[in-house]
């Protein structure tokens, strides 16, 4: 699976002619990193000296953050079936009214799961900020700047899928659906957008 792979090769994929991996799997990525960086200060903070008053707490994001590293490590897959379906279906023949029927129908249940596929890994991208604050705030304060990158990572990431979100999103043809998943969207981003940036400007002012 290709989340078992060395990261060389993964990067080498990324960099390949080959499709996919594509940005939607390095949206993932990028989401898991920011997890596991939250992981980091967690780790670095339970059971150290002086911040036994957020211990609870910290366990607590510690389980949360690990928990959507695997969400997103799974995205990658999910992001990769999502393209494969669009591609199958964009094959599909049409030399018949039915089967230009059949596969049109095809393409837009395709496009339809490829635009919640992103859809999703923006929501755990702004769960992940979520846990970023919480580790600047309460966090080891050695391990601040780390909060910060993880921030940026989950953050850049949930830009990164709200991408393919919207290129999905554009060719299907159901509009009430394409528009109630894009303001789903928005309302992520600038969410998100304002968590982001809370936390960075908080952690450069303790640095």
């Amino acid at each position: 699976m290709i989340q078992d792979q060395p990261i060389q090769q993964f990067l080498d994929e990324l960099a390949s002619k080959s499709a996919t991996p594509g940005g939607g799997s390095a949206a993932a990525i990028m989401g898991a990193m920011g997890a596991a960086l939250v992981g980091m200060v967690c780790n670095l903070t339970v059971g150290k000296k002086n911040y036994e008053a957020v211990e609870a707490e910290m366990a607590d994001v510690l389980a949360r953050a690990d928990a959507l590293r695997a969400q997103s490590i799974d995205m990658i897959r999910a992001d990769i079936e999502a393209f494969d379906r669009v591609m199958a279906a964009y094959a599909l023949p049409r030399e018949t009214e039915e089967d230009k029927v059949a596969r049109s129908t095809a393409i837009q249940e395709a496009l339809k799961a490829a635009t919640e596929v992103p859809l999703a890994c923006a929501r755990l991208c702004l769960d992940i900020i979520g846990l970023s604050e919480t580790a600047a705030q309460k966090g080891n304060r050695n391990l601040i700047s780390d909060a910060g990158v993880a921030v940026m990572a989950a953050h850049a990431a949930l830009k990164s899928a709200a991408l393919n979100v919207y290129v999905n999103a554009k060719g299907v043809k159901d509009e009430a659906f394409a528009r109630e998943r894009v303001d789903r969207l928005e309302a992520l981003l600038e969410e998100g957008e304002a968590k982001a940036h809370a936390v960075f400007e908080t952690v450069r002012a303790n640095l």
